[in-house]
């Protein structure tokens, strides 16, 4: 049997085979997509020149040169410099390492975090399930950037309380999110028969019921890539985020706002990096969505 028939075989004979069939199955969906697919290889692009910044830059990003401050996109400087000389192209790059970096953490942090909230919730019911809603229903309460600017204002300024900020703020949806799909699997046949075996509930949860609430989870944190960026950059252009020099996108555009008009490319570049990034994971989550549809 060839790869291909032995993957989309209907009558796996392993786990392990119908595991990389449901994967090869989902990477065709994904291949059939052009914008899913466009948004993977943009997202692809920019981890790529985020790990290799140190290499594809052409400048030192904290290197100022007073004398060829403002200068235009050129040979030279290919995305022009900005006030105090920087190239605007290096510090594009090594931003990018800044932001991404960020969305990664937040990520890591929160949904695994909301994924067990809304699962233990779910499955249990009855006091558990009230106590943890109420405690996501405040946290859902407040306005994302406005909570994120409370809890940055009560620390200070920086990565990690960025980061910490935007962690607060996200894990929400993927709770209540998680809850919903538990509430429908955890009265199914199976997981009953898996019950009159003498498994534990946290085994139930962590064997049977995260693993298939983990596609919703994914998709939700896929397209959440995009405002995590978002709230980032704004924490940063209102001076509560990132602190210059760093090169954040976000505190970037503060910093060049007032040449918007005569130098637009020292604050439009970093712009564009935003809204490519934000294209990307929105583009991928969509294209995710469909391929995870449980009903397809």
């Amino acid at each position: 049997m060839s790869t291909r028939g032995w993957l989309l075989s209907e009558a796996p004979a392993s786990r392990r085979q119908a595991a990389w069939g449901r994967r090869y199955r989902m990477w065709r969906d994904m291949a059939a997509n052009p914008a899913a697919l466009g948004g993977l290889t943009l997202a692809v692009l920019l981890f790529a020149a985020a790990l290799a910044a140190p290499l594809i830059a052409t400048h030192d990003p904290g290197a100022q040169d007073l004398a060829n401050r403002l200068a235009k996109p050129s040979g030279l400087h290919w995305f022009g410099t900005d006030e105090l000389g920087r190239d605007v192209y290096s510090r594009v790059m090594f931003g990018a390492r800044i932001t991404l970096g960020m969305v990664v953490a937040v990520v890591v942090m929160v949904a695994p975090i909301g994924l067990a909230v809304g699962c233990v919730a779910g499955y249990f019911g009855g006091w558990a399930d009230r106590l943890l809603m109420r405690v996501t229903d405040v946290f859902l309460a407040f306005p994302r950037l406005i909570l994120a600017l409370a809890f940055v204002a009560a620390i200070r300024p920086g990565v990690t309380s960025t980061v910490a900020a935007i962690a607060l703020t996200a894990w929400p949806p993927y709770a209540r999110l998680a809850r919903a799909e538990t509430l429908t699997i955890r009265n199914t046949d199976f997981i009953a028969a898996i019950r009159l075996i003498g498994a534990s509930p946290f085994r139930i949860i962590l064997r049977h019921i995260a693993p298939l609430c983990l596609g919703s989870v994914i998709v939700r944190v896929t397209l959440d890539m995009s405002s995590i960026i978002l709230t980032a950059a704004a924490l940063g252009f209102l001076g509560m985020g990132v602190q210059p020099p760093s090169p954040e996108w976000g505190a970037m555009i503060a910093t060049a706002r007032r040449f918007i008009l005569e130098q637009w490319w020292v604050p439009t570049i970093p712009g564009i990096a935003i809204f490519l990034a934000a294209l990307a994971f929105n583009l991928l989550g969509d294209g995710l969505r469909d391929a995870l549809d449980p009903k397809r």
